[in-house]
């Protein structure tokens, strides 16, 4: 079989990147307390309600750590997605794998070639996490909102050229309640240089989705 140098882009893919994520602790203010010996005062003479009492509310957080993201996906979705791939797949280093875990399967077949990502994100707050989501679709004009994914969910694929080397990505972003899901997917064909079809690569990186949220989901606090 010939071989085929990778495209730059392609390669430079191959290292591990290292992801960074950081999230901080959202209090919420109660109301501040009142004397409880009000009552025994004469009318129009109570006791001043002290300014100082501490808030006894901290935030629900639906999630609070982000689950194994290599045990998210079925291992027959990552044999159909990322054929000759291990399905293992291999978790990427996090500063803080309890807010940001990444798992990655890529693999070469023939002349054809297939990456999956799959992320977990753990934001402070529902709020937080809709922020986040709406700013990652700000640069992915061209796609659509996916029915039934999470509480919001949203896919786009692009078609990207380099050295004559067509490389065809898919990304889905999902939110639901503080935590995001993030899958790329994407494949060449470095025979050809053709990359496959918008529909395949766009249902791929749905499927795994699905199952990423799905899996999500098991770890509601």
């Amino acid at each position: 079989m010939r071989s085929f140098p990778l495209p730059i882009a392609l390669t430079a893919r191959l290292s591990p990147v290292v992801v960074l994520a950081a999230a901080g602790w959202a209090l919420s203010s109660g109301p501040m307390a009142t004397s409880s010996d009000a009552a025994d005062e004469p009318t129009g003479k109570t006791k001043p309600q002290s300014a100082s009492a501490p808030s006894q509310t901290q935030a629900v957080k639906t999630y609070t750590e982000a689950p194994a993201p290599c045990g998210s996906i079925a291992e027959k979705t990552v044999n159909s997605l990322v054929p000759k791939a291990k399905t293992a797949g291999k978790e990427i280093d996090s500063t803080d794998s309890k807010l940001r875990r990444t798992c990655s399967w890529n693999a070469l077949k023939g002349f054809e070639y297939r990456w999956l990502d799959v992320s977990f994100e753990v934001l402070e707050s529902d709020e937080a996490a809709e922020r986040s989501y709406q700013g990652r679709l700000e640069d992915k004009s061209g796609g659509g909102a996916v029915p039934g994914l999470g509480d919001a969910g949203y896919s786009v694929v692009n078609l990207t050229t380099e050295d004559k080397q067509q490389t065809r990505e898919g990304v889905v972003v999902a939110r639901t309640a503080n935590a995001l899901v993030i899958v790329t997917y994407n494949g060449s064909d470095f025979e050809s240089k053709k990359a496959p079809g918008a529909e395949e690569i766009n249902k791929g990186a749905i499927k795994a989705a699905k199952e990423a949220v799905a899996a999500l989901e098991k770890n509601r606090s």
